[in-house]
């Protein structure tokens, strides 16, 4: 599947994933202060943002997305970031192809498998609950959401995913069906053979639960070159509430 991707600066490719129902405009900002020094590539996950929708959403399906935009733009000694789904998709293509991939950096995300917590489903249903029949702005779409929704941080990161389908007519870019039909597979674990020995860095916000202390021990056992930072007053979405931070860490390790 070709993704919609974003590409700003030259030199070292540097490729960001986004998480779950986020897309490439979130990593925006950031991608373009990184593009100073890199070659930065961000590209819409498949049933995210502006990328084809399908009715097969999973780790291979992703995985093999991101191979066929490794492949159509020749790049190689790739930097990988990914924070949350974007995450677990960096490190089962890190585990399959470590010759691509030079550093990775997993945001937030552990190995392990997880249901699908309340907060994830009621997203969901939130969203697909939107009379859009009722909606004339975006504003009149934040006011169905709030219902469900009472925070008004998560309900603008969804709203940044409602576009206008034609003049008179918004509605959602995410596949929410099939994201709903296939949310089990998402909260999978990473189980793949071998193991990346070069350098790989873990960020977790002290706020989150997403990496524990208790994943720590299989996180080096399949990244023994790994190193874990953690942001102290950052929630899961450890970018967005400390990105001088976040910037730093990341620039350091990877001007290293």
């Amino acid at each position: 599947m070709k993704l919609f991707t974003r590409h700003f600066g030259t030199g070292q490719p540097v490729i960001i994933l986004h998480g779950l129902f986020g897309l490439s405009d979130n990593w925006v900002t950031f991608g373009r202060q990184l593009s100073d020094h890199y070659s930065v590539f961000i590209p819409d996950l498949r049933n995210h943002g502006q990328s084809p929708h399908s009715k097969v959403f999973d780790f291979p399906s992703l995985e093999n997305d991101l191979i066929e935009m490794v492949e159509e733009n020749n790049l190689e000694n790739i930097f990988l970031i990914g924070h949350s789904l974007g995450g677990k998709t960096a490190m089962f293509f890190t585990l399959h192809h470590p010759e691509l991939v030079k550093k990775l950096i997993v945001v937030d995300i552990s190995l392990r498998k997880s249901p699908p917590d309340r907060e994830h489903q009621q997203l969901l249903n939130a969203m697909m609950a939107v009379d859009f029949g009722e909606a004339k702005s975006r504003s009149d779409v934040d006011r169905q959401l709030s219902s469900i929704v009472k925070s008004n941080r998560l309900r603008q990161f969804l709203l940044k995913n409602v576009y206008w389908r034609d003049r008179h007519s918004l509605d959602w870019r995410l596949n929410l069906q099939v994201i709903n039909d296939n949310l089990l597979s998402i909260f999978e674990g990473v189980d793949a053979s071998g193991n990346y020995s070069k350098a790989a860095l873990f960020i977790r916000g002290g706020l989150s639960d997403y990496i524990l202390d208790s994943d720590l021990d299989d996180l080096k056992t399949k990244f023994p070159g790994a190193e874990v930072k953690t942001i102290a007053n950052a929630s899961h979405w450890v970018h967005a509430d400390a990105p001088g931070e976040f910037y730093t860490l990341v620039k350091n390790f990877l001007d290293r």
